[in-house]
Protein backbone atom coordinates (compact mmCIF):
# COMPACT_ATOMS: atom_id res chain seq x y z
CA UNK A 1 0.00 0.00 0.00
CA UNK A 2 1.37 3.29 -0.84
CA UNK A 3 1.59 6.03 1.52
CA UNK A 4 -1.24 7.68 2.51
CA UNK A 5 -2.87 10.81 5.26
CA UNK A 6 -3.88 10.75 8.44
CA UNK A 7 -4.51 12.77 11.47
CA UNK A 8 -1.61 12.16 14.14
CA UNK A 9 -2.02 13.34 18.05
CA UNK A 10 1.31 13.18 19.16
CA UNK A 11 2.59 14.08 22.56
CA UNK A 12 5.87 15.95 24.19
CA UNK A 13 6.51 17.29 27.50
CA UNK A 14 2.84 16.72 28.06
CA UNK A 15 2.00 19.02 25.40
CA UNK A 16 -0.09 17.78 22.61
CA UNK A 17 -0.52 18.35 19.34
CA UNK A 18 -2.29 17.40 15.88
CA UNK A 19 -1.42 17.56 11.95
CA UNK A 20 -2.48 15.32 9.01
CA UNK A 21 0.96 13.13 7.90
CA UNK A 22 1.50 10.98 5.51
CA UNK A 23 1.74 7.38 7.04
CA UNK A 24 2.75 3.62 5.80
CA UNK A 25 0.17 0.62 6.14
CA UNK A 26 2.30 -0.44 9.60
CA UNK A 27 1.38 2.71 11.39
CA UNK A 28 -2.27 1.26 11.85
CA UNK A 29 -3.39 -0.77 14.81
CA UNK A 30 -4.27 -4.30 14.32
CA UNK A 31 -7.20 -6.14 12.21
CA UNK A 32 -8.22 -8.47 9.64
CA UNK A 33 -10.56 -5.90 7.44
CA UNK A 34 -8.67 -2.89 6.05
CA UNK A 35 -11.30 -0.12 5.06
CA UNK A 36 -10.67 2.63 3.00
CA UNK A 37 -12.45 5.32 4.66
CA UNK A 38 -15.68 7.63 3.00
CA UNK A 39 -15.84 9.85 5.68
CA UNK A 40 -15.51 10.26 9.63
CA UNK A 41 -17.59 12.58 11.51
CA UNK A 42 -16.75 15.19 14.30
CA UNK A 43 -17.95 14.00 18.29
CA UNK A 44 -16.53 15.59 22.14
CA UNK A 45 -14.40 13.00 22.46
CA UNK A 46 -12.87 13.48 19.29
CA UNK A 47 -12.55 17.43 20.62
CA UNK A 48 -11.05 15.52 24.20
CA UNK A 49 -8.74 13.47 22.07
CA UNK A 50 -6.52 16.43 20.99
CA UNK A 51 -6.39 17.80 24.15
CA UNK A 52 -3.54 17.71 27.21
CA UNK A 53 -5.14 15.44 29.68
CA UNK A 54 -8.40 14.78 28.34
CA UNK A 55 -8.69 11.40 28.95
CA UNK A 56 -9.45 9.64 25.65
CA UNK A 57 -5.82 8.66 23.88
CA UNK A 58 -4.06 6.31 25.80
CA UNK A 59 -0.64 6.26 24.18
CA UNK A 60 0.48 8.36 21.24
CA UNK A 61 1.03 8.85 18.91
CA UNK A 62 -2.72 7.82 17.79
CA UNK A 63 -4.80 8.56 14.34
CA UNK A 64 -8.18 10.18 16.60
CA UNK A 65 -11.50 9.63 15.05
CA UNK A 66 -14.43 7.27 16.70
CA UNK A 67 -16.28 6.96 13.73
CA UNK A 68 -16.04 5.99 9.88
CA UNK A 69 -17.68 4.63 6.57
CA UNK A 70 -16.11 3.49 3.82
CA UNK A 71 -15.43 -0.04 1.26
CA UNK A 72 -13.36 -2.88 2.40
CA UNK A 73 -10.07 -3.31 0.23
CA UNK A 74 -8.37 -6.11 2.17
CA UNK A 75 -10.24 -8.90 4.51
CA UNK A 76 -9.02 -11.82 5.60
CA UNK A 77 -12.68 -12.86 6.81
CA UNK A 78 -15.60 -14.50 4.68
CA UNK A 79 -17.87 -12.37 6.81
CA UNK A 80 -16.74 -9.21 4.78
CA UNK A 81 -15.82 -8.45 1.13
CA UNK A 82 -13.52 -6.42 -0.81
CA UNK A 83 -16.05 -3.96 -2.32
CA UNK A 84 -18.29 -4.65 0.62
CA UNK A 85 -19.75 -0.95 2.04
CA UNK A 86 -19.49 -0.89 5.63
CA UNK A 87 -19.20 1.50 9.34
CA UNK A 88 -17.54 1.30 12.14
CA UNK A 89 -18.67 3.35 15.48
CA UNK A 90 -16.96 3.06 18.76
CA UNK A 91 -14.99 0.54 20.56
CA UNK A 92 -11.93 1.24 20.68
CA UNK A 93 -11.10 3.06 17.25
CA UNK A 94 -9.45 6.97 18.31
CA UNK A 95 -7.98 5.97 22.02
CA UNK A 96 -6.09 2.65 21.47
CA UNK A 97 -6.61 1.64 18.13
CA UNK A 98 -5.95 4.02 15.36
CA UNK A 99 -8.98 5.80 14.19
CA UNK A 100 -11.57 7.18 11.39
CA UNK A 101 -9.47 10.35 10.56
CA UNK A 102 -7.17 8.51 8.34
CA UNK A 103 -7.58 7.28 4.59
CA UNK A 104 -7.32 3.70 5.54
CA UNK A 105 -8.48 2.08 8.63
CA UNK A 106 -7.34 -1.36 9.78
CA UNK A 107 -10.20 -3.23 12.28
CA UNK A 108 -10.99 -6.22 13.17
CA UNK A 109 -14.55 -7.83 12.17
CA UNK A 110 -16.04 -7.88 15.29
CA UNK A 111 -16.32 -4.07 15.04
CA UNK A 112 -17.94 -3.74 12.09
CA UNK A 113 -21.37 -3.16 10.65
CA UNK A 114 -22.80 -4.47 7.16
CA UNK A 115 -23.67 -0.57 5.82
CA UNK A 116 -27.57 -1.62 5.34
CA UNK A 117 -29.77 -0.72 2.38
CA UNK A 118 -31.25 2.67 1.89
CA UNK A 119 -28.07 4.44 3.98
CA UNK A 120 -25.21 5.89 2.25
CA UNK A 121 -21.91 5.79 3.91
CA UNK A 122 -22.30 9.61 3.69
CA UNK A 123 -25.41 9.35 5.59
CA UNK A 124 -23.67 6.85 7.97
CA UNK A 125 -21.58 9.04 9.31
CA UNK A 126 -24.12 12.38 9.27
CA UNK A 127 -25.55 10.16 12.14
CA UNK A 128 -21.88 8.55 13.39
CA UNK A 129 -21.60 7.88 17.20
CA UNK A 130 -23.72 10.74 18.27
CA UNK A 131 -26.82 10.19 16.54
CA UNK A 132 -26.13 6.19 17.33
CA UNK A 133 -26.03 7.32 21.35
CA UNK A 134 -29.52 9.32 20.87
CA UNK A 135 -31.13 6.45 19.47
CA UNK A 136 -29.88 4.22 22.07
CA UNK A 137 -30.89 6.61 25.11
CA UNK A 138 -34.81 6.38 23.22
CA UNK A 139 -34.73 2.90 23.59
CA UNK A 140 -33.66 3.18 26.64
CA UNK A 141 -36.75 5.38 27.81
CA UNK A 142 -39.08 4.04 25.69
CA UNK A 143 -37.89 0.15 27.54
CA UNK A 144 -39.01 2.16 30.76
CA UNK A 145 -42.72 3.01 30.05
CA UNK A 146 -42.36 6.29 27.00
CA UNK A 147 -44.72 5.91 24.71
CA UNK A 148 -46.45 8.49 22.08
CA UNK A 149 -50.22 7.11 23.18
CA UNK A 150 -49.35 9.14 26.68
CA UNK A 151 -47.61 12.21 24.69
CA UNK A 152 -45.65 12.90 27.79
CA UNK A 153 -43.39 15.81 28.79
CA UNK A 154 -39.77 15.11 27.38
CA UNK A 155 -36.37 17.28 27.87
CA UNK A 156 -32.99 17.13 25.65
CA UNK A 157 -30.53 19.14 27.03
CA UNK A 158 -27.55 19.77 25.22
CA UNK A 159 -30.01 20.30 22.26
CA UNK A 160 -28.27 21.85 19.73
CA UNK A 161 -25.53 19.79 19.96
CA UNK A 162 -24.83 16.16 17.74
CA UNK A 163 -26.59 13.79 20.11
CA UNK A 164 -29.09 16.32 21.51
CA UNK A 165 -30.44 17.42 17.85
CA UNK A 166 -30.62 13.91 16.67
CA UNK A 167 -32.50 13.00 19.79
CA UNK A 168 -35.16 16.09 18.85
CA UNK A 169 -35.45 14.65 15.51
CA UNK A 170 -36.04 11.25 16.14
CA UNK A 171 -38.75 11.72 18.72
CA UNK A 172 -40.53 14.04 16.62
CA UNK A 173 -40.45 11.64 13.50
CA UNK A 174 -41.19 8.36 16.28
CA UNK A 175 -44.66 10.91 17.04
CA UNK A 176 -43.56 12.45 20.16
CA UNK A 177 -44.91 16.06 20.43
CA UNK A 178 -44.03 17.42 24.10
CA UNK A 179 -40.55 17.55 23.25
CA UNK A 180 -38.58 21.01 25.10
CA UNK A 181 -35.04 21.45 24.16
CA UNK A 182 -32.67 22.52 27.02
CA UNK A 183 -29.93 24.97 25.37
CA UNK A 184 -27.55 27.75 26.30
CA UNK A 185 -27.68 29.26 22.28
CA UNK A 186 -30.58 31.00 22.24
CA UNK A 187 -29.64 31.98 18.00
CA UNK A 188 -30.28 27.98 17.47
CA UNK A 189 -34.52 28.70 18.43
CA UNK A 190 -35.71 28.43 15.32
CA UNK A 191 -33.45 25.44 14.32
CA UNK A 192 -34.40 23.30 17.25
CA UNK A 193 -38.61 24.32 16.46
CA UNK A 194 -37.72 23.07 13.04
CA UNK A 195 -36.17 19.83 14.42
CA UNK A 196 -39.54 18.87 16.16
CA UNK A 197 -39.33 20.44 19.83
CA UNK A 198 -42.32 22.22 20.78
CA UNK A 199 -40.75 24.53 23.11
CA UNK A 200 -37.09 25.92 23.65
CA UNK A 201 -36.14 25.97 27.48
CA UNK A 202 -32.74 27.97 29.01
CA UNK A 203 -30.62 26.93 32.19
CA UNK A 204 -32.20 29.56 34.27
CA UNK A 205 -35.61 28.50 33.89
CA UNK A 206 -34.51 25.15 35.52
CA UNK A 207 -31.55 25.33 37.40
CA UNK A 208 -32.10 26.97 40.57
CA UNK A 209 -29.39 29.00 42.31
CA UNK A 210 -30.01 26.15 45.02
CA UNK A 211 -31.05 22.68 44.16
CA UNK A 212 -33.75 21.09 46.46
CA UNK A 213 -34.02 17.34 47.07
CA UNK A 214 -37.31 17.29 45.29
CA UNK A 215 -38.48 19.94 43.42
CA UNK A 216 -41.74 20.76 41.37
CA UNK A 217 -42.23 18.11 38.80
CA UNK A 218 -42.09 19.54 35.10
CA UNK A 219 -40.62 16.36 33.16
CA UNK A 220 -41.65 13.00 32.52
CA UNK A 221 -38.39 11.89 30.87
CA UNK A 222 -35.06 13.73 30.41
CA UNK A 223 -32.63 12.72 27.61
CA UNK A 224 -29.43 13.89 29.02
CA UNK A 225 -26.35 14.75 26.90
CA UNK A 226 -24.49 17.09 29.50
CA UNK A 227 -24.05 15.68 32.81
CA UNK A 228 -22.51 18.03 35.76
CA UNK A 229 -25.06 20.41 37.56
CA UNK A 230 -27.00 20.30 34.75
CA UNK A 231 -28.41 16.79 35.87
CA UNK A 232 -28.41 17.52 39.70
CA UNK A 233 -30.76 20.09 39.21
CA UNK A 234 -33.08 17.69 36.57
CA UNK A 235 -33.57 14.89 37.97
CA UNK A 236 -35.61 16.47 41.07
CA UNK A 237 -37.97 17.64 38.41
CA UNK A 238 -38.98 14.07 37.09
CA UNK A 239 -42.32 13.31 37.40
CA UNK A 240 -42.96 10.05 39.52
CA UNK A 241 -41.90 6.89 37.50
CA UNK A 242 -40.24 8.82 35.34
CA UNK A 243 -36.47 8.33 33.94
CA UNK A 244 -33.26 10.28 32.71
CA UNK A 245 -30.52 8.77 30.25
CA UNK A 246 -27.65 10.14 30.61
CA UNK A 247 -24.85 9.71 27.75
CA UNK A 248 -22.54 12.52 28.19
CA UNK A 249 -20.30 15.06 30.61
CA UNK A 250 -20.08 18.24 28.66
CA UNK A 251 -20.97 19.74 31.65
CA UNK A 252 -18.49 17.95 34.09
CA UNK A 253 -18.60 13.98 35.68
CA UNK A 254 -19.77 15.12 38.76
CA UNK A 255 -23.43 15.23 39.91
CA UNK A 256 -25.03 16.25 43.33
CA UNK A 257 -28.43 15.03 44.74
CA UNK A 258 -30.07 13.08 47.00
CA UNK A 259 -31.71 9.60 47.20
CA UNK A 260 -35.12 11.15 47.74
CA UNK A 261 -36.27 11.38 43.57
CA UNK A 262 -35.14 7.57 43.54
CA UNK A 263 -37.40 6.39 46.63
CA UNK A 264 -40.18 8.40 46.89
CA UNK A 265 -40.60 9.05 43.09
CA UNK A 266 -39.61 5.81 41.97
CA UNK A 267 -37.41 7.80 39.11
CA UNK A 268 -34.92 5.93 37.03
CA UNK A 269 -31.03 6.40 35.72
CA UNK A 270 -30.39 4.56 32.31
CA UNK A 271 -26.84 5.06 31.60
CA UNK A 272 -26.31 4.90 28.05
CA UNK A 273 -22.70 3.63 26.41
CA UNK A 274 -22.52 4.03 22.79
CA UNK A 275 -18.57 2.82 22.87
CA UNK A 276 -19.02 -1.31 23.75
CA UNK A 277 -22.79 -1.62 22.81
CA UNK A 278 -22.40 -5.25 21.42
CA UNK A 279 -22.28 -5.81 17.64
CA UNK A 280 -25.04 -8.42 16.97
CA UNK A 281 -27.59 -5.57 18.18
CA UNK A 282 -26.25 -2.74 16.12
CA UNK A 283 -27.60 -3.73 12.70
CA UNK A 284 -31.27 -3.02 14.22
CA UNK A 285 -30.09 -0.15 14.94
CA UNK A 286 -28.87 0.93 11.62
CA UNK A 287 -31.60 -0.33 10.04
CA UNK A 288 -33.95 1.86 11.26
CA UNK A 289 -32.23 4.41 10.42
CA UNK A 290 -32.30 3.62 7.06
CA UNK A 291 -35.64 3.02 6.89
CA UNK A 292 -38.61 4.98 9.47
CA UNK A 293 -36.21 6.88 11.24
CA UNK A 294 -34.43 8.45 7.91
CA UNK A 295 -33.94 12.03 9.40
CA UNK A 296 -30.17 12.97 7.49
CA UNK A 297 -32.08 15.72 5.30
CA UNK A 298 -33.33 17.55 8.21
CA UNK A 299 -30.52 17.90 10.11
CA UNK A 300 -27.62 20.53 10.48
CA UNK A 301 -25.48 19.06 8.67
CA UNK A 302 -21.29 20.79 7.86
CA UNK A 303 -18.80 19.23 5.86
CA UNK A 304 -15.30 19.71 5.98
CA UNK A 305 -11.63 18.09 4.62
CA UNK A 306 -9.30 16.65 6.63
CA UNK A 307 -7.04 19.13 6.89
CA UNK A 308 -10.18 21.61 8.68
CA UNK A 309 -10.38 19.68 11.75
CA UNK A 310 -9.59 22.60 13.83
CA UNK A 311 -12.46 24.63 13.14
CA UNK A 312 -15.28 22.42 14.57
CA UNK A 313 -12.57 21.12 17.70
CA UNK A 314 -12.15 24.99 18.10
CA UNK A 315 -16.22 25.03 18.01
CA UNK A 316 -16.76 22.48 20.36
CA UNK A 317 -14.58 24.19 23.04
CA UNK A 318 -16.15 27.83 22.65
CA UNK A 319 -19.60 25.90 23.09
CA UNK A 320 -20.40 27.33 19.55
CA UNK A 321 -20.35 24.14 17.74
CA UNK A 322 -24.23 23.23 16.33
CA UNK A 323 -25.26 20.11 14.76
CA UNK A 324 -22.93 17.40 12.96
CA UNK A 325 -19.55 18.14 11.46
CA UNK A 326 -19.11 15.17 8.65
CA UNK A 327 -14.98 14.78 7.46
CA UNK A 328 -14.81 13.95 3.98
CA UNK A 329 -12.19 11.43 3.47
CA UNK A 330 -12.22 10.73 -0.18
CA UNK A 331 -11.96 13.31 -2.10
CA UNK A 332 -12.46 11.55 -5.01
CA UNK A 333 -16.29 10.86 -3.99
CA UNK A 334 -18.51 13.15 -5.94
Amino acid sequence: MEPFRACIVREQNQHVSYCVESIQQDFLSKGNVIIKAAYSSVNYKDHLAVKARGGVIRSYPMVPGIDVSGTVVSSDTDAFQVGQEVLVTGFEMGMTHTGGFSDYVQVPEEWIVPLPNGLSLRDAMVIGTAGFTAALSIDALESNGMTTSEQPEILVTGASGGVGSVAIRLLSQSGYTNIFALSRKKQEEQLLLSLGAKGIVYAEDVIPEETKPLGQQRFHYVLDTVGGNVASALIPQIYYGGSISMCGNAGGIKMETTVLPFILRGVNILGIDSVNYPIEKRPHIWKKFANEWHIMDALRVHEIALDELGNPFSAIEQGTHVGRTIVKIDVTRP
